[in-house]
């Protein structure tokens, strides 16, 4: 089965992290279509720039673990 799933992240973290952040817009984008209020609710606008800022810090860390020159 952890093969399965590595051979279709290509074994590359940055993919894989791609395809997590893909699945989440997805959940959001469909929470926000049903009820924009329980969007609202359970997501503050306050924590964007800490999403923003952590989803640049994990990118560039998984994009580095298979960079052998940085």
């Amino acid at each position: 089965m952890w093969n399965k799933i590595r051979t279709w992240f290509k074994d590359s973290e940055t993919i894989a992290w791609a395809r997590l952040q893909m699945l989440g817009g997805a959940v959001l984008a469909v929470i926000a279509a049903t009820d924009p209020s329980l969007f609202n609710q359970h997501i503050p606008e306050r924590w964007l720039p800490f999403y923003v800022l952590g989803a640049g810090v994990i990118t560039e860390i998984a994009r580095r673990i298979r960079a052998k020159d940085m």
